[in-house]
């Protein structure tokens, strides 16, 4: 006869004890199913809440839920949104990248100095720069093993000191001469919506497809998870932190650009500051992990609008100002860090 999950034997005095295995396979359904939950909350968390925040805006404040306002938001939130594209595939590979504001701020200069000679140069011109500064920051992290925090730190003073340079201490203001093709990138608009909204939405469209339907978002993921696991299994671990931060570069300057575009020129050498920490905070409040390995272009999408969507309430619902924004947003932050590492500590236990 068998007994099914005990263990019977044989006492001293003849008779039979049976003694209960513990059980596992229901405890590890529980587990998993434990798993399961805590990530999916990390990963849709920003999505309910935009929900939440943009159906309590429009019962609380009546202007809030006209068109005009949402294609405003829209429209200044995508140049954050673009550049949190290039930081999505960064802190999932599980690295930081702290120059995106400088980065933006120097493709803005370039484009416009670069505009009298054709706006294909006024595009281009940026767009290999910022490239080129992202494939330095990528190979000295990836091939010297530094820390991507200090990296991108010396990178965002160096550039914002070069920005500064080229400018002559930020008193020349360049802008564009007369009217180029390439503004219309900025200042045109399909469906009433602007350019840089559908810009920003087919670059997040990209990036869902390359982090969830290649080799290489699927090698990001990995790395992010544990590096030295994905270089034993044989995954390019460098080339591929290396390629994030020309993404992230890439981005960058595409928002400059953009900027560009929509402006004129004109724009100060202080233009961008402290774009790189919306950018995370937009990635963080998302459901990406700041150590790396999980994240969506999804939830980056949403953490950018739920922040550009708070600030506007506090805008037309309490008329504050904006260094008000600056502690919504910075404590709205703390709150959703606190939230990921409470989810992340449940996730581990699970495994």
């Amino acid at each position: 006869m068998t007994v099914d999950r005990d263990e019977v034997r044989a006492a001293g005095d003849g008779t039979a004890v049976v003694a209960t295995a513990p059980d596992r396979g229901g405890r590890a359904a529980d587990l998993l199913r434990t798993r399961n939950l805590t990530s999916i909350v990390s990963r849709n968390a920003a999505v309910v809440g935009l929900a939440v925040v943009v159906i309590v805006g429009i019962v609380l404040v009546p202007t809030f839920g006209s068109v005009d306002n949402f294609r405003n938001v829209a429209l200044a939130a995508s140049f954050i949104a673009i550049i949190a594209v290039g930081m999505t595939f960064v802190i999932i590979n599980g690295g930081i990248d702290l120059s995106v504001g400088s980065t933006y701020a120097l493709a803005v200069i370039l484009s416009a100095m670069a505009s009298p000679y054709g706006s294909l140069a006024a595009v281009l011109v940026p767009l290999v720069v910022t490239a080129a500064v992202g494939l330095l920051q990528g190979l000295i992290i990836a091939r010297l093993r530094l820390p991507a925090f200090i990296v991108t730190l010396a990178g965002l003073t160096g550039i914002r000191g070069l920005v500064f340079l080229i400018t002559h201490e930020g008193n020349d203001v360049p802008q564009i001469p007369g009217f180029k093709v390439f503004e219309i990138l900025g200042t045109g608009s399909f469906l009433g919506i602007g350019n840089p909204v559908w810009i920003a939405v087919v670059l997040f469209a990209i990036g869902w497809w390359v982090l969830n339907r290649t080799a290489f978002g699927q090698s990001v993921q990995a790395v992010g998870g544990n590096a030295q696991a994905a270089e034993l299994m044989g995954l390019p671990v460098r080339r591929t932190t290396a390629t994030v931060y020309v993404i992230s570069g890439l981005c960058a300057g595409i928002a400059g650009v953009l900027t560009t575009a929509l402006s004129g020129g004109g724009q100060e050498a202080r233009i961008g500051d402290a774009y790189e920490l919306q950018a995370i905070a937009a990635v963080v409040i998302g459901g990406t992990l700041l150590a790396g390995g999980v994240g969506s272009m999804v939830g980056t999408a949403a953490g950018v609008a739920l922040l550009f969507v708070i600030q506007n309430l506090i805008v037309q619902g309490a008329n504050l100002n904006s260094y008000v924004q600056q502690v919504v947003s910075g404590g709205f932050l703390l709150v959703v860090v606190i939230l990921q590492a409470t989810v992340s500590r449940r996730s581990g236990k699970a495994t």
